[in-house]
């Protein structure tokens, strides 16, 4: 039976990778998307013999009453949710004296209140269908905290903190809960904002998806609560 997986901000360079993963492997992935260019991107870099079993919605994953619709609409159409893949976030920087409350609004419902939304929406139908896995991504740069970008920091510590939680509410009841803490991806993006770093150090996000992977497995029925560091 063909696993039915959702990804937000399955858009993005790291969220195409693990598209792409899973529809290789044979899954239904669902995508909410927000950026029409993005889509197209995605959708473009599928190939035919995938994309029907590709479900792209537009969708604000900040809604709360647009990502339950969503999940609804999921779980009608398949009869199953799998997998939550929770991916949308945003990096800036800013120590205290530099960030103001639109920018630490804006970190926090990018990085942790998207996580929360998203889980909040599908962890229901799991419960409903007996099980599932949610594997959300954090930062290794904020394991410890470190200072210069506090609101990021703040957010993707308290999505490790989200994620264990969740994993201690659901433990025995067949869902895992994990978070993938990857350092500087190799992303378009990251390449742009840092022109001399040392990408050799960078990680492809082909390997955050080969980790993001494991913890969605089946067979990881017993791994929950943890953080994989990338």
């Amino acid at each position: 039976m063909e696993r039915v997986v959702l990804v937000t901000g399955g858009t993005g360079a790291l969220g195409t990778a693990i598209t792409r993963r899973f529809l290789g492997e044979g899954a239904v992935v669902c995508v909410p998307w927000i950026v029409e260019h993005e889509r197209e991107r995605l959708e473009a870099s599928v190939d035919d013999a995938a994309r029907a079993r590709l479900m792209l919605e537009r969708c604000d994953v900040a809604d709360d009453a647009a990502m339950a619709r969503l999940a609804t609409a999921v779980r009608e159409r398949h009869r199953r949710v799998d997998v939550l893949v929770s991916l949308v976030g945003g990096f800036a920087m800013g120590d205290l004296l530099h960030t103001d409350r639109a920018l630490w609004d804006s970190m926090l419902t990018l990085n942790l209140t998207t996580a929360y939304v998203a889980a909040r929406a599908v962890v229901p139908h799991m419960l409903a269908g007996g099980g599932g896995r949610v594997v959300a991504v954090g930062s290794r740069a904020v394991v410890p905290p470190t200072g210069g970008f506090i609101a990021y920091t703040v957010a993707k510590a308290a999505v490790i903190a989200f994620v264990q939680a969740l994993a201690a509410e659901t433990r025995g009841r067949g869902i895992t809960v994990n978070a993938v803490l990857p350092s500087t991806m190799d992303t378009p993006a990251n390449r742009a904002a840092m022109p001399g770093g040392d990408r050799k150090t960078w990680v492809p996000v082909e390997s955050v998806a080969d980790a993001i992977a494991i913890l969605a497995r089946e067979a990881s029925a017993y791994i929950t609560g943890t953080l994989l560091a990338s």
